[in-house]
């Protein structure tokens, strides 16, 4: 009798924006043997991640603010049954229990090297002004663990661009995006896959 097919992982996205990096998670776990993007779920009705998360056919919906901090992405969390959570231009606070249940699966991407230029009001073009403005001779992306405090969970990978001083904010963004795009769906397949490794069976068991 052949053995079963092992289950995969499935990883949410959530994001406000354009979507890039959620496309570029998206295009890396296609087909995957052991990770599947399971949804995608942003505050926003017309952010551009959710026509990106239809042309991979992945589902995808939205959600307010307010229902979010009543249990609302908690729920959608579960019943899809979601075991890993990637955070990729998500603007909002996760509320402190989707914090408490995904300890240790769920992450984010700052485009700037932590501790540096984080906290409240530090994303987007926000980061990369600062950086020109400080005269920075490089500048990075940062994946940390998420915790109930903007950018402060433990860094789990970096990866620095030198500037230029020419460059203005627009470019250092663009120098950074492309760090983004190169490393953080590589760094997700490693951490989920290690997670997996660590189970009691070998096998990624979905459900919070």
């Amino acid at each position: 009798m052949e053995g079963k097919e092992p289950t995969r992982a499935r990883l949410a996205i959530l994001a406000s924006g354009s979507g890039s990096n959620a496309e570029a998670i998206m295009a890396h776990f296609a087909d995957h043997p052991a990770v599947e993007v399971a949804w995608v779920g942003s505050n926003r009705k017309g952010a551009g991640v959710l026509e990106r998360a239809e042309r991979h056919g992945v589902p995808a919906s939205t959600f307010s603010r307010q229902a979010m901090q009543e249990g609302e992405l908690l729920r959608e969390l579960a019943e899809r049954r979601i075991d890993w959570v990637a955070l990729a231009g998500f603007l909002l606070q996760v509320p402190a229990e989707v914090v408490d249940v995904y300890t240790g699966r769920m992450v984010n991407i700052h485009p700037a090297l932590l501790p540096a230029y984080g906290g409240p009001g530090m994303y987007g073009h926000h980061v990369h002004e600062a950086v020109k403005a400080a005269g920075e001779p490089r500048s990075g992306l940062t994946v940390h663990w998420v915790t109930e405090q903007y950018d402060e969970g433990a860094i789990v990978f970096q990866a620095e661009v030198d500037l230029d001083p020419a460059d203005d904010a627009d470019q250092i963004a663009q120098k950074v995006l492309q760090l983004e795009h190169a490393y953080y769906p590589s760094v997700l397949e490693g951490l989920i896959a290690g997670w997996a490794e660590r189970l009691p069976d070998g096998q990624p068991k979905s459900g919070t």
